[in-house]
């Protein structure tokens, strides 16, 4: 039996990994999905002063309250950035990090320094109306996507070390969305012998348009 810990992306929740969870627990393993604070099933408690920190740390607290050891975590989109954080943090207790269609931060990385100026503008012409919170990009029109915290874009990762201490590191290349911020992350990955690379058809939401591949990829990082 492995351990997974899945982090959803921005606007998202939980929610975004149903289909990937039971599939994970229907062959054996133990699952977290966490909902970000202020996000998904937290979104009820959302403020404009939580950061990227918070996030990380709250990763970490439920990994300790699921009392969880080893794990294989994995992170979709602005999640890459997260489980970055955690592993950061918890490195040498990761068996694997698994980036899907994720930003890759190094070291003093905010999301705002890998992303350009169409999305600075989004974020920043929000807060005209909603001073402290991003609402989801034009065309993510799930309903189930809320706010999310401007803070946490543009605070920066900071790596300790620990990080380095993770055996194994997949990402995965959601090839039918474009324009995409992600390539760059790809071409790094595809061209280092200590990544594991893989590309899925279908857009951004890897979980929902690409799901088999997906879940075929994600067993294969179990222990």
């Amino acid at each position: 039996m492995t351990d997974y810990v899945l982090v959803h992306g921005a606007w998202c929740g939980a929610w975004c990994y149903d289909r990937l969870a039971g599939e994970l627990r229907a062959a054996g393993h133990r699952v977290v999905a966490v909902d970000l604070p202020g996000l998904g099933g937290d979104a009820a408690r959302f403020h404009p002063g939580i950061t990227l920190t918070d996030h990380i740390a709250h990763v970490e607290s439920e990994v300790a309250r699921a009392g969880i050891d080893r794990f294989v975590l994995v992170g979709h989109s602005y999640g890459g950035m997260v489980i970055t954080g955690v592993a950061a943090r918890l490195g040498a207790r990761i068996d694997a990090l698994v980036y899907v269609d994720a930003f890759v931060p190094g070291d003093g990385q905010s999301l705002w320094d890998l992303t350009g100026e169409w999305e600075h503008a989004h974020y920043i012409d929000g807060q005209k109306h909603s001073p402290g919170a991003i609402a989801p990009l034009p065309g993510f029109a799930d309903p189930r996507l809320t706010p999310h915290p401007l803070l946490t874009l543009v605070e920066a990762v900071q790596l300790t070390g620990e990080e380095a201490k993770v055996p194994r590191r997949s990402y995965i290349f959601a090839t039918g969305w474009q324009p995409t911020p992600f390539a760059r992350f790809a071409e790094a990955a595809r061209a280092d012998p200590t990544w594991e690379y893989h590309e899925v058809g279908g857009g951004h939401f890897v979980m929902a348009d690409a799901p088999a591949a997906l879940r075929d990829i994600v067993l294969g990082m179990a222990g």
